[in-house]
């Protein structure tokens, strides 16, 4: 699959795809960004963003920043499109947010933002269909936006190997399956993964490259058994994931479009390789997985997941380490596998970690406005 006022808050064969060369060092200027798709944080604060329409990542340098700690009880931001709104000189209903990120130094909060929020006109198409985001905008501890100036930054960036064709398309929603190039990024262990679509047989794919970009990128093809689709699937991408330890090994939990949850080992992403993932849950159909976090709780670790019509799930890892078996046929109530608790409305669009304490959502509220809430993670 990703900040508050008064001091708040990554089998089959595929088709070889070329390696991306190695980046160049940092350098100063402005990064040709054609689309701001996916927002995520790396080491010393670096903030990574997906360009999926230029089929690259590039790494920002922020620069120097003070470290705050989290309030102990942070303080919600409400109507948060107003204040972009009020910002850019748009309406708030053109106003669309196409992914968050908490800057873990200093809390602030980082949106990727367009105008193009009007043009979204049925409920299967996600920001990235609808328009490319633009616009970089941090969020202050006082709830304050302010554009970020791209006209000179310190940045690297790296390419991906054969991204999704621009011509093609996802006929039941008719729009370009580029939007689908980067679906989510996650930094772990010295290594950007990047979930998305390339242009292979076997769409779905998960790129990995060492950070600094300093070595060429892996590509691994993907597939997972769905069982609310009753198959296995190699074009569904990733939606959004989290890095995990299973039985001493690490891995990716994942989360895919209808809500099927999915581990894949690490070790398993080699470069021109083919995986198949292990579907370990089927939470419900007709549902977007929107931004997955994880928090260590005083009761242990708990996987968050938040969606676009359900509400927000919990999972305890260690029912996902210890569920003896994987999904491999129909599932006709919907619902399978690991056990889950749902533990609010919906609304949340988006989610991260603030701190160790909370965790930060931007959640649609029922008459329409649009709040940037903190909750702690405590009796999760």
């Amino acid at each position: 699959m990703t900040r508050l006022a008064s001091a708040l808050l990554l089998a089959l064969t595929a088709v070889p795809a070329a390696a991306a060369p190695p980046s160049t060092a940092f350098t100063t200027g402005r990064p040709d960004i054609k689309s701001l798709s996916a927002l995520s944080f790396g080491p010393e604060g670096v903030l990574f963003v997906g360009d999926g329409k230029g089929g690259a990542v590039f790494a920002l340098d922020l620069g120097p920043r003070a470290p705050r700690a989290v309030a102990e009880k942070p303080e919600t931001v409400t109507d948060v499109e107003g204040r972009l709104a009020a910002l850019l000189g748009a309406a708030p209903a053109d106003v669309m947010i196409h992914d968050m990120a908490v800057d873990p130094i200093a809390k602030d909060v980082y949106f990727a933002v367009s105008r193009g929020r009007a043009a979204w006109n049925q409920q299967w198409l996600l920001p990235n269909d609808v328009a490319d985001a633009s616009v970089l905008v941090r969020l202050d501890t006082a709830g304050t936006p302010t554009l970020v100036d791209l006209a000179s930054v310190r940045h690297a960036r790296v390419a991906l190997p054969n991204p999704v064709d621009p011509a093609k398309t996802v006929p039941w929603k008719k729009a370009s399956l580029r939007a689908d190039t980067i679906t989510d990024m996650v930094f772990s262990d010295g290594v950007l993964y990047v979930a998305g679509l390339s242009n292979e047989e076997f769409a779905s794919t998960m790129w990995s490259v060492k950070y600094p970009f300093t070595a060429a990128v892996a590509a691994t093809t993907i597939e997972n058994y769905h069982g609310a689709h009753g198959k296995y699937e190699t074009e569904a991408p990733v939606r959004t994931f989290v890095p995990y330890v299973l039985k001493g090994k690490a891995h990716l939990l994942a989360a895919y479009l209808c809500t099927p949850l999915v581990t894949i080992p690490v070790a398993d992403l080699q470069d021109h390789k083919h995986v198949r993932g292990r579907t370990v849950g089927e939470f419900g159909s007709g549902n977007y997985p929107l931004d997955m976090v994880l928090v260590h709780t005083e009761k242990g670790d708990r996987l968050l997941i938040a969606n676009s019509n359900l509400p927000l799930l919990v999972v305890d890892p260690r029912d996902v380490e210890q569920y003896p078996a994987s999904i491999d046929a129909p599932v006709e109530s919907y619902t399978a596998g690991v056990r889950f608790i749902a533990r609010s409305g919906t609304g949340i669009q988006q989610m991260d970690t603030l701190g160790d304490t909370h965790i930060l959502v931007l959640r649609r509220l029922a008459g329409g406005q649009l709040d940037l809430q903190p909750s702690s993670i405590r009796g999760l």
